[in-house]
């Protein structure tokens, strides 16, 4: 291991992380899938907020490679933070609890990137800390969203001129949208927003019927 751990401090960031996902990530499947108590609470929650994805190997794989690449692009100026990270996923087991935190955040936090700012605002607004909220989340995905040219607000502060963009969904495909998450939110928050509705089951308030279906009505109002 102490070899190992030579040759890869002398590797460029791409072979090693070409080589950890390679060499550890079968393993790391097979070790995170033996935690059923937190693989069912984070299918609970996915189930809670509509989110159909199906934890299975194949998925748990290809989120411990975008780990690998997530946690490089957080630690590029700091290569040995990233292989430090990465051999901890592999021999420690808390470290590998990880796995189903960032899971989770980042399947809530493409579900934010989906969202019209109509259903964002719809979504902040039900939380206990607004402010935090609007201010960790929603205000870095919108701005994502404006500098990529997503959404694009036009006479902003103009009544009727706000309600075309306002209620207009993301076109993302699922590449694009990973990229953009990745870009946006460290692996640390995102591992953090998975974490504290794990540990706190209504840490993120959600009604699915508030958020998503009233969309016909702003826009009958604001036509009225």
């Amino acid at each position: 291991m102490l070899s190992l751990c030579h040759l890869m401090c002398a590797a460029s960031p791409e072979t090693r992380a070409e080589f950890l996902d390679d060499y550890t990530a079968d393993g790391i499947v097979s070790k995170v899938l033996e935690d059923r108590d937190t693989k069912e609470k984070v299918k609970n929650h996915l189930k809670k907020f509509r989110i159909n994805t199906n934890l299975d190997s194949l998925l748990l794989r290809n989120y411990i490679k975008q780990f690998y690449i997530h946690s490089a692009q957080d630690v590029r100026r700091q290569p040995d933070l990233y292989l430090e990270a990465a051999l901890k996923l592999v021999m420690n087991i808390e470290e590998r609890n990880h796995v189903f935190h960032y899971i989770l955040g980042f399947e809530l936090i493409k579900m934010m990137f989906r969202m019209s700012w109509l259903q964002q605002e719809r979504l902040y607004r039900i939380q206990r800390n607004q402010e935090e909220f609007l201010n960790t989340y929603i205000k870095p995905i919108q701005y994502t969203h404006k500098i990529n040219r997503i959404i694009v607000p036009k006479d902003e502060h103009l009544f009727f001129a706000r309600r075309d963009y306002y209620v207009q969904e993301p076109e993302l495909t699922d590449k694009k949208l990973t990229e953009l998450a990745i870009a946006t939110f460290t692996t640390e928050t995102t591992m953090n927003f998975g974490f504290s509705i794990i540990r706190h089951e209504d840490a993120l308030a959600f009604d699915y019927e508030y958020i998503f279906e009233l969309e016909h009505d702003f826009l009958f109002i604001e036509r009225a």
